[in-house]
Protein backbone atom coordinates (compact mmCIF):
# COMPACT_ATOMS: atom_id res chain seq x y z
CA UNK A 1 0.00 0.00 0.00
CA UNK A 2 0.98 3.76 -0.45
CA UNK A 3 0.23 6.72 0.64
CA UNK A 4 -0.11 9.75 -1.62
CA UNK A 5 0.74 13.30 0.24
CA UNK A 6 -0.19 16.14 -1.88
CA UNK A 7 0.42 19.55 -1.08
CA UNK A 8 -1.44 22.05 -3.36
CA UNK A 9 -2.60 25.16 -3.40
CA UNK A 10 -5.62 26.42 -1.77
CA UNK A 11 -7.84 26.93 -5.25
CA UNK A 12 -6.12 23.47 -6.56
CA UNK A 13 -7.84 21.74 -3.59
CA UNK A 14 -11.42 21.14 -4.69
CA UNK A 15 -10.77 19.79 -8.30
CA UNK A 16 -7.89 17.48 -6.70
CA UNK A 17 -10.18 16.01 -4.30
CA UNK A 18 -12.80 15.89 -6.91
CA UNK A 19 -10.71 14.25 -9.06
CA UNK A 20 -9.70 11.45 -6.65
CA UNK A 21 -12.89 10.91 -5.21
CA UNK A 22 -14.33 10.51 -8.64
CA UNK A 23 -11.97 7.78 -9.22
CA UNK A 24 -13.07 6.45 -6.23
CA UNK A 25 -10.26 7.23 -3.88
CA UNK A 26 -10.65 8.57 -0.28
CA UNK A 27 -9.19 11.85 0.57
CA UNK A 28 -8.46 13.64 3.69
CA UNK A 29 -7.69 17.47 3.54
CA UNK A 30 -5.56 19.13 5.78
CA UNK A 31 -5.41 22.95 5.49
CA UNK A 32 -1.55 24.16 5.96
CA UNK A 33 0.36 26.98 5.27
CA UNK A 34 3.90 27.42 3.72
CA UNK A 35 6.63 28.62 1.19
CA UNK A 36 6.99 32.32 -0.08
CA UNK A 37 5.06 34.88 2.16
CA UNK A 38 2.81 31.50 4.33
CA UNK A 39 0.60 31.41 1.04
CA UNK A 40 -2.50 29.02 1.77
CA UNK A 41 -2.06 25.69 1.21
CA UNK A 42 -3.67 22.54 1.52
CA UNK A 43 -2.08 18.74 2.18
CA UNK A 44 -4.00 15.95 0.77
CA UNK A 45 -3.69 12.62 2.22
CA UNK A 46 -4.85 9.37 0.00
CA UNK A 47 -3.97 5.76 0.61
CA UNK A 48 -4.18 3.40 -2.40
CA UNK A 49 -3.17 -0.28 -3.03
CA UNK A 50 -0.14 -0.66 -4.58
CA UNK A 51 -1.66 -1.25 -8.53
CA UNK A 52 -3.85 1.33 -8.25
CA UNK A 53 -0.96 4.04 -7.47
CA UNK A 54 -0.69 5.26 -11.29
CA UNK A 55 -4.54 6.02 -11.96
CA UNK A 56 -4.07 7.90 -8.77
CA UNK A 57 -1.14 10.13 -9.88
CA UNK A 58 -2.88 10.25 -13.27
CA UNK A 59 -6.15 11.56 -11.88
CA UNK A 60 -3.82 14.07 -10.06
CA UNK A 61 -1.79 15.18 -12.93
CA UNK A 62 -5.39 15.79 -15.30
CA UNK A 63 -6.10 18.33 -12.87
CA UNK A 64 -2.98 20.42 -13.69
CA UNK A 65 -2.53 21.84 -17.32
CA UNK A 66 0.79 23.46 -17.86
CA UNK A 67 1.41 26.70 -17.40
CA UNK A 68 4.18 28.23 -19.78
CA UNK A 69 5.01 31.36 -18.88
CA UNK A 70 3.96 31.10 -15.05
CA UNK A 71 7.23 28.76 -13.42
CA UNK A 72 5.47 28.35 -10.23
CA UNK A 73 4.60 25.10 -8.22
CA UNK A 74 1.35 23.97 -7.87
CA UNK A 75 1.24 20.76 -6.69
CA UNK A 76 4.05 18.74 -4.51
CA UNK A 77 3.30 14.95 -4.52
CA UNK A 78 5.28 12.20 -1.90
CA UNK A 79 4.65 9.02 -2.24
CA UNK A 80 5.30 6.71 0.87
CA UNK A 81 5.29 2.94 1.65
CA UNK A 82 3.18 1.85 4.27
CA UNK A 83 4.10 -0.65 6.42
CA UNK A 84 0.45 -1.26 8.01
CA UNK A 85 -3.02 -0.06 7.25
CA UNK A 86 -6.33 -0.44 9.76
CA UNK A 87 -9.89 0.99 8.78
CA UNK A 88 -12.39 1.56 11.77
Amino acid sequence: MKMIIAIVKDNDTEPVSTALTTSNYRVTTIASTGGFLRSGLSTLLCGVEDDQLNKALDAIRGVFIPQKANGDKRCTLFVLNVAEYHHF
